[in-house]
């Protein structure tokens, strides 16, 4: 099998050896994705030419009825993208359902955005600014689409949700999109664009998909282009810095790295709810998606004189993951993507075990559920313990993207929220406390240095979504090191691929704009 790539309308087959797709659970080859020869100036062209001015022409509305056919594509052959993220991923059931029905969920969120804004093909924002005293002249802001093309280019870690959160909100918003997932699970994103392709739901040029080292498409930029990054800090700074970037100035949407928290409060003891939904959460971080997840938990503060509980109470957690084959009954955590990132899980490991004491795992694990310990890509499950987190420095800075997770104390509300802020900048950030002045005083404090922050108590126990789950009615993004970008957020969204215009005037000419617009704030 060799992955094709779907440009200028048709399927092409890139003229080089390309890169191995693996199965992370053994070693073995899956096929090969590669991109050698395509055109990247042509891709993005038609996506620019051809795709956007076709979906401009459909109102709101049909747009989002495009994307509630994708999802109705998608929901359809859910078994088998299980089934190819257990084999290129490592993923198991929860692991693909997280990536796969969080990508169905958001087409269905921006499918009845766009039925609610209705048929029109522009957004006015409310209100009226008055520019003159008798009245007679001021200004509105509306928000037309953008004429460039989008390139979205993604993480491996989220195939499918990766791809389709940033395709439906480019798309509902009237631009043409080339999508270049991840080469190492490019295999999923390859099958869901090949069945929308197939069930001819879109308009030729809305979505096109480059399977393979998109390196020269970053060249084929242009002033009203946009390009939508998810991955490292490392790529993304060189992203920023590349010739044609910072010569066309396309809008540039980045989330990277982020060294995610979560703060127990001090009314959270042994016994107690929210001690408990703690512990739950922190324990899905050490098995869901083998813990890698952007917005996963990696440092766990708790009050100085309940840290030996947690401790403990993570550590009996821990003792019953299943470690293995994903395929095999019971196994809760699988392999890491591919052995290069298992190496990297590793290195940050010795880093951090440099700063605190291993509880916990540490290592590739000894005895496996199926599997090849050899061959494979697995990491055990990992508790670290820091006593010193003033003191620390890469627990703080370094992001190990594997099923690790360190737990500090700290003495008062003032200190958790600094060391919170000593990540830099995150993606998202957890509260887990009755006390409604703890977590009000906290969340306050750490909102500036997060694009989310969760705060859980006993009323909300059952029914919050996760400190790691990105809804698509959220902003998701973060400040500093995690990018300095935002996405989704409902109708926010829109706002990266739409431009906002001041329209000075009469108040008839104003009311005759509100007249074609839907209404929103974006």
């Amino acid at each position: 099998m060799k992955l094709e790539s779907y440009v200028g309308g048709r399927w092409v087959k890139g003229r080089g050896v390309g890169r191995d797709l693996m199965n992370p659970t053994n070693g073995d080859v899956l096929g090969q994705v590669d991109a050698t020869g395509i055109d990247p100036h042509a891709a993005l062209a038609h996506a620019r030419d051809v795709g956007g001015p076709a979906l401009r022409a459909l109102t709101f509305a049909q747009r989002g009825d495009l994307l509630r056919q994708i999802a109705e594509v998608l929901s359809a052959n859910r078994a088998e993208y299980a089934e190819i993220a257990r084999l290129n991923s490592g993923n198991t059931g929860v692991d693909a359902a997280i990536d796969i029905d969080g990508a169905i969920g958001t087409l269905k969120v921006y499918a009845r955005i766009g039925k609610s804004l209705g048929d029109v093909r522009l957004i006015m924002e409310p209100g009226h600014e008055a520019l003159s005293r008798d009245g007679g002249f001021g200004a509105g802001h509306i928000l037309t689409s953008r004429t460039g093309a989008a390139l979205h280019i993604n993480a491996f870690n989220f195939p499918a949700w990766g791809l389709w959160e940033k395709v439906a909100v480019a798309l509902l918003s009237g631009v043409g999109a080339v999508a270049k997932p991840a080469s190492a699970t490019a295999w999923l994103s390859h099958q869901m664009v090949r069945d929308v392709v197939e069930a001819g739901i879109l308009p030729q040029g809305a979505l096109s998909l480059v399977c393979g080292a998109g390196e020269e498409l970053l060249d084929a930029l242009q002033p009203f282009d946009h390009l939508a990054f998810t991955g490292s800090s490392g790529t993304a700074a060189r992203l920023r810095a590349h010739p044609n970037v910072l010569a066309a100035a396309p809008r540039i949407n980045i989330e990277a790295d982020s060294v995610n928290a979560t703060i127990l409060g001090p009314d959270a003891r042994p016994g107690t709810a929210v001690f408990d939904l703690l512990v739950q959460e922190a324990d899905k971080a050490l098995s869901v998606k083998a813990g890698q997840l952007c917005t996963n938990i990696r440092r766990v503060f708790v009050p100085a004189p309940l840290l030996d509980a947690v401790r403990d109470a993570l550590a009996a957690r821990i003792d019953q993951i299943a470690v293995g084959d994903p395929a095999e009954e019971g196994v809760s955590l699988g392999p890491l993507v591919n052995a290069r990132q298992q190496h990297a899980a590793l290195h940050g490991l010795s880093r951090l075990t440099e700063e605190a004491r291993v509880i916990r795992g540490g290592g590739v694990p000894d005895r496996l559920a199926g599997g090849d310990r050899e061959r494979g890509a697995f990491v055990a499950a990992t508790l670290l313990v820091c006593e010193h987190p003033d003191q620390a420095r890469f627990i703080h800075e370094m992001e190990v993207f594997g099923p690790v997770l360190t737990v500090m104390p700290y003495e008062a509300q003032a200190d958790a929220a600094a060391l919170a802020a000593r990540g830099g900048g995150s993606l998202v950030a957890s509260v887990f406390t009755n006390d409604v002045e703890f977590a009000a005083g906290v969340a306050g404090d750490i909102a500036p240095y997060h694009g989310r922050v969760l705060i859980v108590d006993e009323s909300v126990g059952k029914a919050h979504t996760g400190h790691a789950i990105v809804m698509p009615q959220c902003v998701h993004g973060g400040p500093g090191r995690a990018g300095n970008g935002q996405e989704l957020g409902g109708l926010r969204g829109l706002g990266f691929y739409m431009q906002r215009t001041a329209v000075q005037g009469s108040p008839v000419i104003l009311e005759r704009l509100r007249s074609m617009a839907a209404e929103g704030t974006v």
